[in-house]
């Protein structure tokens, strides 16, 4: 392969942001297209070099190419759309049927959720994997926020054992999504976002576990619903859409909706580390989306 069709395939490749197996399979077409153009302009006289320069020349610019080739192959199907909106559906049904304190059924769900991350993760990272891979993130960040709620005295235990490992669980995933687009790093931590958001409006440290947060959750059961409703149809919207800025546009509706809802069943009583914590999380989850925003422009 001649450095030229090399180094615009390696370019090419980083800017599309689809499935490997689609990315690698569109690749290759490409590179034979290219081989024989410029095996046809060697005929004619040209030198190697030469022939396959002004080849990827006619070609055109690869992150112009990747970009109507990404809005091709970006759009899911309904049935991935739905598969990937299924956990945070399925969520929003434990709190409407108050299953959601049902020791049976929450284990139930998580084992399965557990086990389709596994899956989607070992088969490629399919679309439909991010959302499952948040909620298989999820125990990991709720035990961190439990530790750090232990009495003074035993915080040392997450300081120092739990939080440095699940940190570095959390950021290697976290790493791993990113390098294949940042957006689906966003659609992998919206779990997240609502878990921190709630926990925000229930207090923080001793005042956490001085509460009966169950109850609060439960009061609040409707606003929850309404949280995980919107990111499911963030999600439909992120999957059947097309165009790159409108799938943007999409995973930005999500932190507007549970900020209004945090903020209204809590009735704005959260105070300082709370709020902190509630910025937090909107952050985490928008970051990555204005990153990919940025460079969209």
């Amino acid at each position: 392969m001649g450095s030229n069709i090399s180094h615009y395939l390696n370019k090419f490749k980083a800017c599309l942001k689809i499935d490997q197996t689609i990315r690698d399979g569109v690749a290759e077409e490409l590179y034979a297209h290219l081989e024989d153009k410029s095996r046809e302009l060697e005929e004619n006289g040209l030198s190697k070099e030469e022939a396959s320069e002004i080849a990827v020349q006619s070609l055109g610019s690869p992150e112009l190419i990747a970009q109507q080739i990404y809005e091709t192959h970006a759009q899911g199907s309904w049935k991935e759309a739905l598969f990937s909106a299924l956990p945070h559906f399925l969520v929003a049904l434990l709190f409407t049927s108050y299953y959601w304190q049902n020791v049976v059924y929450v284990s139930i769900i998580l084992a399965l959720t557990v086990g389709i991350a596994i899956y989607g993760w070992h088969r490629g990272k399919p679309i439909w994997l991010f959302p499952w891979l948040g909620y298989y993130l999820m125990p990991v960040v709720v035990t961190g926020i439990l530790l750090l709620s232990l009495p003074q005295g035993w915080g040392w235990i997450a300081a120092l054992i739990y939080i440095p490992l699940a940190l570095f669980v959390f950021i290697h995933i976290v790493r791993q999504t990113a390098r294949r687009d940042w957006l689906y790093a966003s659609l992998m931590l919206a779990p997240m976002l609502v878990t921190f958001s709630w926990f925000s409006s229930l207090g923080t440290g001793s005042e956490l576990l001085a509460n009966d947060w169950m109850a609060s959750l439960q009061t609040n059961a409707l606003w929850i619903v309404i949280s995980f409703i919107a990111l499911a149809a963030a999600t439909i919207a992120f999957i059947r859409l097309k165009p790159r800025r409108h799938k943007i546009m999409s995973l930005l509706i999500p932190p507007l909706v549970i900020l209004f809802s945090v903020t209204m069943a809590s009735r704005g009583n959260i105070d300082y580390w709370g709020w902190l914590i509630l910025l937090f999380a909107l952050s985490a989850f928008a970051i990555p989306v204005w990153m990919q925003a940025r460079a969209y422009q």
